[in-house]
């Protein structure tokens, strides 16, 4: 078990947790954060539905995701054409799934409980629109900070949608999580706990140094 700890090949299997599971939180960054800005400070027709819609999508069971993005992917799939199955690529995608509504939802909720006319009196000082809205992140940064952590939380424990579009290839696709299954499946429970203990590890540094950030942002 002491050797496992300086076994390349578990090194390589961490390294690829975390390049995916970090990818796959900052596109849902990308993708979740202004999306929650844009529900929080508009009104339009069918917003409830829209943001219940959202909600929904936090709590998206991760089997489900990894079908439906392995139907998308397959071979004579819509996105059959990109090749990317059994890919860490695929793996990312279908983790940026399962992130993006929770880090948007989450946004949504930071952005909303600030003073609906903190916007309006920042513009009305000058500001375009484009510095409120980044003014607006600014002090929802807390929130803001708390939607990343969660997501990434969601995505670098998953191991459903993982296995389903990744395949558990050695050196490819098996990271933490699915290697981990694997070892239990094979009843080699103390590679399966070593294995446990570095993905453990690996979050909580990852989140201790988001605390950190949240921390600092918070004096």
């Amino acid at each position: 078990m002491d050797n496992l700890w300086q076994d390349p090949e578990i090194l390589a299997v961490t390294l690829l947790t975390i390049k995916v599971s970090g990818t796959a939180t900052l596109i849902s960054i990308i993708l979740g954060v202004p999306l929650g800005l844009w529900l929080a400070l508009n009104e339009f027709p069918g917003k409830k539905l829209f943001v219940s819609v959202v909600n929904f999508g936090m709590g998206l069971p991760p089997v489900v995701v990894g079908l439906v993005v392995s139907l998308m992917l397959w071979r004579y799939g819509p996105l059959g054409m990109l090749g990317i199955m059994y890919t860490s690529w695929a793996m990312i995608i279908a983790q940026a799934v399962i992130a993006s509504p929770i880090v948007a939802g989450l946004s949504f909720a930071a952005i909303s409980s600030l003073n609906p006319k903190l916007r309006l009196q920042l513009m009305s000082l000058g500001a375009s629109k484009w510095q409120a809205n980044m003014l607006l992140i600014r002090e929802a940064r807390l929130g803001l900070l708390a939607a990343v952590m969660a997501g990434f939380g969601g995505v670098v424990s998953e191991v459903g949608a993982s296995m389903m579009v990744g395949g558990n290839i050695k050196g490819q696709t098996r990271v933490l999580t699915t290697a981990t299954v694997m070892e239990v499946g094979k009843g080699n429970y103390d590679t399966a706990l070593a294995l446990s203990a570095i993905l453990l590890l690996v979050a909580y540094s990852i989140v201790a140094a988001l605390t950190y950030l949240q921390n600092r942002a918070a004096k």
